[in-house]
Order: C-alpha cells, then structure tokens, then sequence
C-alpha cells in the first residue's frame, strides 16, 4: 500500500519536470538549423550607399509625410508642455538655435515677473501639412495643428492672469519644421512657430 503513493510521487515529479521543460522551451525557443553562423560583426543592413540614396532622396512621398506627421505631432506635444513647465534642455534638439533664444527669452522673462504657467494637454484634434519646400539641400514643412489645451498664467500670488484652469481651448498653430537632407541626423528641427 505504502508503494502506490511512491509512484503517485514519481509521475507528480515528472508532470511537473515536463511543465518546466515546455516553459523554458518556450520562452528560450528552439534550434531549427536554419540559425547560420555568428559573425564578429553585426550585419550592417545601411551600407554607405543604401544610407545616400535614402538621404538624398528628395521625394517627401505620402508614406514620407505620414512618417513626418507621426513625428511632428509628437514633437508638438512634447515642445508645448516641456515649455510651459519650463525645462528647455529636454527639448533642445528639437529647437533651431533662433527659436530656442526665443523660448529662452520668454522663459527668462516670465521667471523675472514671477509667473508661472500651468498646462495640461489634452491631445491633438488634426495635423496637416500645408505646405513643403526644398530649399537647397534643406527640406522644410509647414504643419498646421489644432490641438485642445488647458493653460493659465499665474502671478507670485497665484492669481490668474491669463486663461482657465478649468476650461480647454482649441489651439490653431502653424509650425515650420527643417531638415538638412545632406544630414545624417534623421532629427527635424523647428525653425518658426
């Protein structure tokens, strides 16, 4: 009698060595043969040419501008709440050496008068491009965004000078974005606003 929850133990055992096998098996994969033979060197799927091509590439194609927009809009969000709270060196790349003075200066000035500025955004309504030029190896496109914002200025006392903390605008911006084709840097600098 004593024997038969031996073999009860066993095959609990195996049930649960088996369980652990199909797990690792599949969370690690398994060996086809088709896997080839590892290299020093990662494939390099962008040789020089490959990279010219698409860089002097002067079609902005509809998948191009699709591509252009999905940035963008990111790009806007992230430029509209980084300045409202402030904090210009997260969004420096994002920004033409004009335009970052121009931020830094309104920034600096709201700072001396002791206003705050309190945003929150609430997402983007539409993105279109209006408008996009090659001026010599620089490509630059006009986006309009419509976006709805909550933002209000606050003096030192915390009175409200400008907006409603407690009501959405509809935002119409026009943003001029820029990109050398030449560059290697696939980042799009804005220029205007």
């Amino acid at each position: 009698m004593n024997y038969s929850f031996e073999y009860i133990d066993i095959i609990l055992l195996a049930m649960i060595a088996g369980f652990i096998f199909l797990r690792l098996r599949g969370i690690l994969g398994k060996r086809t043969g088709f896997e080839g033979k590892l290299t020093r060197e990662p494939e390099n799927n962008f040789s020089e040419n490959v990279l010219k091509k698409k860089l002097e590439s002067k079609n902005f194609d509809e998948n191009a501008q699709k591509e252009f927009l999905e940035g963008a809009k990111i790009a806007y969000e992230r430029i509209i709440t980084e300045f409202a709270s402030g904090n210009l060196k997260s969004i420096k790349s994002l920004l033409d050496k004009k335009i970052y003075k121009q931020f830094s200066e309104a920034l600096n000035e709201r700072k001396d008068k002791g206003h705050t500025s309190e945003t929150i955004f609430i997402g983007i309504n539409s993105a279109l491009i209006k408008e996009h030029k090659k001026k010599d190896n620089v490509l630059e496109v006009t986006v309009e965004f419509v976006s709805e914002i909550i933002s209000c200025l606050k003096d030192k006392n915390k009175k409200i000078l400008a907006g409603d903390p407690e009501k959405i605008k509809k935002v119409h911006d026009t943003w001029i974005f820029s990109r050398d084709i030449n560059s290697i840097s696939p980042n799009w600098l804005l220029i205007e606003t």
